[in-house]
C-alpha cells in the first residue's frame, strides 16, 4: 500500500454545497488532524445509525478505528467529511478492493463505500451530495464501480443509491442488500443531479426572500444612516414577520427603536432569526457574521461596502466573508448590495434602501448594480409596473443571478424575469438555466461592461474570452431576450408581463395620426416584422372609433399584434378636451378585454393621463379564456382556424397600460378559482408555463360583458414599442421551436475510439505546453477523417518542377496557393492561382507568384486539385474555459473577417440548430440562390456542422478546429483547408458534482 505521505492533500476536492433545505455545508477530505472532530461526531450519532453503519452495536470508536478513518492515501483509501460550523455532520469513505473483496491498488477498479450521517442532519440531502462527490473522486482515481452492503431496514440509504441515477445491480445475500453502482455518469444521473441542484438553490433563495423574522444589524439610535433607513423601510412596507434592531453601541437601557426590540447582539434574541441585514463598517462584519452564525441565522444581506470594489485587500476580505458565512450554513447577498424586496402579501419584505417599494406584480428583477437597480425600480414604478421580487446583489460574491433563475423557474408569482448583469461568472450554467427557464417564462437580460474585456470592480469572477457578439448569439440560442439598454429592458418587460405572446410577425397599425402610423410602419420593417397598411382614423377620431378599430384589428385572423398610435385631439373651441386620456384608455381596455387574445401596445404623444390610466392596476390575475380556461396563443399558420376566446379576462399586474388583450405572462392564463388550479396558455408545442397566482385581494374590475380590463403597455416612441414587440415575436418563435427538440444524429462512419487513439498518440508525443499543440496537415487529415470529414489533399511545391509533379499527380485542373501565415486565405493579395489546366500554366503561375510575393521558402506554396465551384464558407469550433465549446459558421473572406458576419451555437449542436446556424448570418441568401444564382447543397453543409460538433463534443482535448475554406457547391462540398489544435482537456465543472463557485 502506498504510504499516505507520498500523496499531497487534494485541495481541489474541497467544495461548498447547497443542501436540500437551502442551507450550505462544506465537503472536504478527512485528514490526520481530524481525530477529535471524528470522535465528537461519532458520539452524536444514534445507536441505530451506528448499527446500520457497522451491522452490529458499536457504541464508540477505538483508537485503531480513529487512526484508520483519519489516515488515507487519497488514492486507494479516501474519506470525505461534511462540515457545518467547522464540525463533522457526515462522513463517507471508500476502500479499493479486488475481485475477492480484499484491499487492492490500481488497476483494480472497484471500491467499497460506506456513509454515516448525524441524525440531526438526516433528511437534508447530505448523503446524496456526498455520493456525487465521492463518485467524482473515485472516477478521478480510476475506480469505475462502487459496492455497498446495506441492511434491508436501512431504507434511507438504499433510497440514496437507488435515486442517484447510476446504472446499478442489487442482490440479497447473507442478510444484507448488496448494491453495485457503475460510476460512469448517465443522462439520468446528470438529470437527477441537476434536479437536486435546482431544488436546493431555489430553496436557499426562498429562505432569503421569505423570512419570518429579520434583524437589522447596524440600526442606529438616531434617524439617518443605512441601517436605520432599512429598518424604517421594513416597517413602512408592512413586513409581516418579526423585526429586531441590533447594534453593539446601543446603551443597555434602550429597549426599542422605532417600536421594535433593540438589542446589542443576536444572542440576546430568544427566538430564531431567519435573515440578517448587515449595515456596519466592513471591519466589523466578521464579528457580525459569527454572531449570526452562532444564532442560527439562515442568510445575510450585506449592504456594507469596502470589499472587492476597493482593491486587492477588499477582494480578500470578500472571499473571507463568503468562507465564514458558508461555514455556518448561511448564504450571502452582497456585499455592497442595495437590498431585496418581496411583494408577496404573506411577506411584504422591503429589506432595501428603496423608500417606496413597487406594487405587487409578476416581474422578477435582479441587478448587479445598486445605481441601475434604483433606476430600474423608479422606471418600473413610474410606468405602473409591479414586481414580485427585486434583488440588487452588489458584488454578488455568493448568491448570483443563476440562483435566482433556479428560484424563478417555478415561482408561481413570477411570469417574467429581468436581469441586469455586468458579469456572468459561469456562462455555461447560466445558458443552461436560462434555456430551461425561458421555456416557461421570458428571461430578458441587459448586460453592462460588454466591451471592456473585464469584469467591473468587485466582481471576482473568471473573465470569458469570447466576444460580446458571440455571447449575444449564445444567449439567443438559450432563448434569452437581449436588451441593449436598461430602457429596453423595461420596455420589453412591460410588454411581456402584460400581453400574450404573438402568434407571428404580422402587425396591425391604427391611430389618429398618419405620420405617426408611418413611423410605426417603418419601425416594423426595420425590426423585421410584417406590418399591415396603417389604418388612419384621422385626427377627428373619438375614443369610440379607437375601440371599434382595435376590436376589428384583433378579430382579424391575419393580424398577430396591434400597435395603437395616438396624438392629442382638439375640441371645437381649439383646446384639448379634458379627460381625453382616461376616456381613450377605457375604450382601449374595453376593446382588448372583449377581443381575441393578441398583444397590444400603445404609442402616444403627449396625451395627458393616458399612460397612467392604461397602467392602473386592476388585478394581478392572468386573463382567463371562455369558461375559466386558459386563453390560447395561436400558432403561426393557424390564425384562420384557431378560435379565440370570447371573453378573456385581465392579464396580471406588471404592464404599463391598463387595457389590452393581455394575459398575465406571455401565453399564461389561470383557470379555476384558486392558484392551485391555474394552468398556462401554451405557446403551441412549447413547454408548459407554471401556474400563476390568483387575483389580488381587491378583486378585478370588470368591463363590458364581465371581462376584466387588462393593462396595456404605453411607449413615448414608435421605435421602442416596436422593438419590444419584435423581441416578443422572436421569443414566441423560439418557444415554439424548443418544443420540437432536435437530435444529435448518429453517423455510422464515425470512429470515436480511433479518433481517441490518434489524439492520445499525438498528445503523448508532444512536449508539455498549456497552449496545446497544432497538428500537421497529415495528422489533421487523419483525425478529421475519423469523423467522416474529408480534407482535399495538398502537395508541397518548393520549386516549379515540384509544382508540376504535384499537379500531374493530383490531376488537372489544379490550384497553386501560398500557405504562409500572413498570406493564408488572402486571395485578395494574389496568393492564389486557380484553374491551372496544364504544365505551362503551372510554371507561369509559379513564376508570377514568387516574383510578386517573395521566395518559395517564405511563401510555402502548395498544389491542390480544383474543387467544384460554389460558395466559400468557414466552419470553426473553439473551446472557451467558461462558456464551453462554441461552433461558428459564416462566409469566408470579407463577410466574416471584416463585417463579423458569423453565427454561433453551443456544442453539442442538434440538427435543428445546425439548420438555424446556416440561416442566422446576414449573408445567408447567398446560400439559397440570391439573385438567380444556383442554391448550394445546404444539407451537406448542415451535416458537416454536425460532424464537427460531434468531434469537439466527444473529445474535449480538441480545443480548436478551423475548416477554411469550405466550398459548398450545388451538390456536395469540399474542405480545402483545415487546422486542429489539441491540449489536455479543460475541467468541466458543469459535469462534476454540485458545488458553489469559489472566486
Amino acid at each position: 500500500m502506498t504510504p499516505p505521505s507520498q500523496h499531497a492533500y487534494p485541495a481541489h476536492w474541497e467544495a461548498d454545497v447547497v443542501l436540500r433545505d437551502g442551507g450550505t455545508a462544506r465537503v472536504r477530505p478527512i485528514t490526520t488532524d481530524d481525530a477529535e472532530r471524528l470522535v465528537s461526531f461519532y458520539e452524536q450519532v444514534s445507536d441505530e445509525s451506528k448499527y446500520y453503519r457497522f451491522f452490529a452495536p458499536y457504541p464508540r470508536l477505538s483508537d485503531k478505528d480513529v487512526y484508520r478513518f483519519t489516515h488515507h492515501d487519497y488514492v486507494d483509501r479516501v474519506g470525505l467529511a461534511v462540515t457545518v460550523g467547522g464540525e463533522f455532520v457526515a462522513t463517507v469513505r471508500y476502500d479499493r478492493i479486488d475481485a475477492r473483496g480484499m484491499p487492492a491498488s490500481a488497476p483494480a477498479d472497484e471500491a467499497e463505500v460506506a456513509f454515516l450521517v448525524q441524525d440531526a442532519h438526516q433528511g437534508r440531502g447530505i448523503a446524496s451530495a456526498l455520493l456525487e462527490h465521492i463518485a467524482a473522486v473515485a472516477r478521478e482515481r480510476g475506480i469505475r464501480r462502487f459496492a455497498a452492503e446495506v441492511l434491508p431496514a436501512n431504507n434511507k440509504m438504499i433510497k440514496v443509491f437507488r435515486d442517484a441515477g447510476f446504472t446499478q445491480k442489487r442482490n440479497f445475500e447473507d442478510g444484507s442488500v448488496r448494491l453495485v453502482l457503475d460510476l460512469e455518469p448517465t443522462a439520468e444521473s446528470l438529470a437527477v443531479q441537476r434536479g437536486r441542484e435546482q431544488r436546493a438553490e431555489a430553496r436557499s433563495v426562498q429562505r432569503l426572500l421569505g423570512p419570518s423574522s429579520v434583524a437589522v444589524v447596524g440600526a442606529g439610535r438616531t434617524a439617518g444612516g443605512v441601517g436605520r433607513a432599512v429598518l424604517r423601510n421594513l416597517l413602512d412596507g408592512g413586513f409581516t414577520g418579526r423585526v429586531y434592531a441590533v447594534n453593539l453601541a446601543l446603551p443597555p437601557d434602550l429597549a426599542e427603536i422605532d417600536g421594535v426590540p433593540a438589542v446589542r447582539s443576536l444572542a440576546e434574541i430568544r427566538e430564531p432569526v431567519d435573515l440578517a441585514i448587515v449595515a456596519v463598517p466592513a471591519e466589523r462584519v466578521p464579528d457580525v457574521v459569527a454572531d449570526c452564525g452562532e444564532h442560527g441565522v439562515q442568510g445575510l444581506v450585506v449592504l456594507s461596502a469596502g470589499y472587492a470594489e476597493s482593491g486587492p485587500a477588499g477582494r480578500e476580505r470578500q472571499r473571507e466573508l463568503v468562507r465564514q458565512a458558508r461555514s455556518y450554513g448561511m448564504r450571502v447577498i452582497g456585499p455592497n448590495a442595495f437590498g431585496v424586496i418581496n411583494t408577496a402579501p404573506e411577506v411584504r419584505l422591503n429589506a432595501s434602501l428603496a423608500p417606496e417599494p413597487p406594487d405587487r406584480g409578476r416581474i422578477g428583477l435582479f441587478t448587479q448594480s445598486g445605481a441601475i437597480g434604483i433606476a430600474l425600480l423608479a422606471g418600473l414604478v413610474r410606468r405602473g409596473a409591479g414586481l414580485s421580487t427585486f434583488i440588487s446583489a452588489g458584488n454578488r460574491a455568493d448568491v448570483s443571478g443563476n440562483d435566482f433563475l433556479q428560484y424563478w423557474h417555478d415561482d408561481p408569482d413570477t411570469d417574467v424575469v429581468l436581469l441586469y448583469l455586468e458579469s456572468i461568472g459561469n456562462p455555461r450554467k447560466f445558458t443552461r438555466l436560462a434555456r430551461r427557464t425561458g421555456a416557461v417564462k421570458p428571461v430578458v437580460v441587459a448586460k453592462g461592461a460588454r466591451h471592456s474585456g473585464s469584469a467591473p470592480p468587485g466582481h471576482a469572477v473568471p473573465v470569458t474570452r469570447i466576444p460580446d457578439a458571440t455571447v449575444s448569439a449564445l444567449l439567443s440560442q438559450a432563448g434569452v431576450i437581449r436588451a441593449d439598454t436598461v430602457t429596453e429592458l423595461v420596455d420589453a418587460g412591460l410588454l411581456l408581463s402584460t400581453q400574450p405572446l404573438p402568434a407571428g410577425p404580422h402587425v396591425a397599425i391604427l391611430g389618429n395620426s398618419e405620420s405617426l402610423g408611418l413611423l410605426t410602419y417603418d419601425a416594423c420593417l426595420t425590426e423585421g416584422l410584417r406590418p399591415l397598411p396603417p389604418l388612419d382614423l384621422t385626427t377627428s377620431a373619438r375614443p369610440e372609433d379607437f375601440r371599434t378599430a382595435l376590436a376589428t384589428a384583433l378579430a382579424d385572423p391575419g393580424c398577430d399584434a396591434v400597435v395603437v398610435t395616438a396624438i392629442p385631439w382638439v375640441g371645437d373651441n381649439g383646446t384639448t378636451e379634458s379627460g381625453d386620456g382616461e376616456v381613450l384608455a377605457t375604450a382601449l381596455r374595453d376593446a382588448a378585454s372583449t377581443s381575441p387574445a393578441k398583444p397590444v401596445a400603445v404609442v402616444h404623444v403627449e396625451i395627458g393621463g393616458l399612460a397612467k390610466a392604461l397602467s392602473a392596476a386592476t388585478t394581478t390575475a392572468p386573463r382567463r379564456g371562455p369558461g375559466g380556461g386558459p386563453a390560447p396563443v395561436q400558432d403561426v399558420g393557424e390564425r384562420g382556424s384557431a378560435e379565440a376566446p370570447d371573453v378573456p379576462s385581465a392579464d396580471d399586474a406588471g404592464g404599463v397600460l391598463d387595457g389590452g388583450s393581455a394575459s398575465s405572462a406571455p401565453g399564461v392564463s389561470s383557470g379555476g378559482s384558486g392558484a392551485g388550479e391555474a394552468r398556462p396558455a401554451p405557446v403551441r408545442g412549447a413547454a408548459e408555463v407554471p401556474p400563476s397566482s390568483s387575483a389580488d385581494d381587491a378583486g378585478p374590475a370588470t368591463g363590458p360583458g364581465g371581462a376584466t380590463p387588462a393593462r396595456i403597455p404605453a411607449y413615448p416612441a414608435a421605435e421602442r414599442a416596436v422593438r419590444a414587440l419584435r423581441q416578443a415575436v422572436s421569443y414566441a418563435q423560439w418557444r415554439r421551436q424548443v418544443a420540437e427538440i432536435g437530435k444529435v444524429p448518429e453517423y455510422d462512419d464515425i470512429d470515436e475510439s480511433g479518433a481517441a487513439g490518434v489524439i492520445e498518440r499525438l498528445l503523448g508525443a508532444a512536449s508539455p505546453d498549456p497552449r496545446g499543440v497544432g497538428l500537421g496537415d497529415d495528422d489533421t487529415r487523419e483525425l478529421l477523417g475519423r469523423y467522416g470529414i474529408a480534407v482535399r489533399p495538398t502537395l508541397p511545391a518548393p520549386g516549379a518542377d515540384r509544382a508540376v509533379e504535384a499537379a500531374a499527380r493530383l490531376g488537372y485542373p489544379v490550384a497553386l496557393k501560398t500557405t504562409a501565415p500572413h498570406l493564408r486565405h488572402r486571395a485578395d493579395l494574389g496568393g492564389v492561382r486557380l484553374d491551372l489546366a496544364d504544365e505551362a500554366q503551372v510554371r507561369t503561375a509559379y513564376r508570377e507568384l514568387t516574383d510578386l510575393l517573395g521566395a518559395p521558402a517564405e511563401l510555402l506554396p502548395v498544389v491542390q486539385a480544383m474543387a467544384p465551384r460554389g460558395v466559400d464558407t468557414v466552419v470553426r469550433a473553439v473551446i472557451d474555459p467558461a462558456a464551453g465549446a462554441v461552433l461558428s459558421f459564416g462566409l469566408a473572406g470579407v463577410a466574416s473577417e471584416l463585417l463579423g458576419d458569423l453565427a454561433h451555437r453551443l456544442v453539442p449542436v442538434t440538427d435543428r440548430e445546425a439548420a438555424e446556424l446556416l440561416r442566422s448570418i446576414r449573408t445567408a441568401p447567398l446560400l439559397f440562390g440570391w439573385r438567380g444564382s444556383a442554391p448550394v447543397d445546404t444539407a451537406a453543409l448542415e451535416e458537416l456542422l454536425l460532424r464537427v460538433s460531434r468531434l469537439v463534443d466527444d473529445h474535449p482535448e480538441i480545443v480548436s478546429v478551423a475548416l477554411e475554406p469550405v466550398v459548398v457547391a450545388a451538390r456536395g462540398l469540399s474542405v480545402l483547408g483545415a487546422s486542429v489544435r489539441l491540449a489536455p482537456p479543460p475541467s468541466r465543472d458543469d459535469l462534476g458534482p454540485r458545488r458553489l463557485p469559489s472566486y
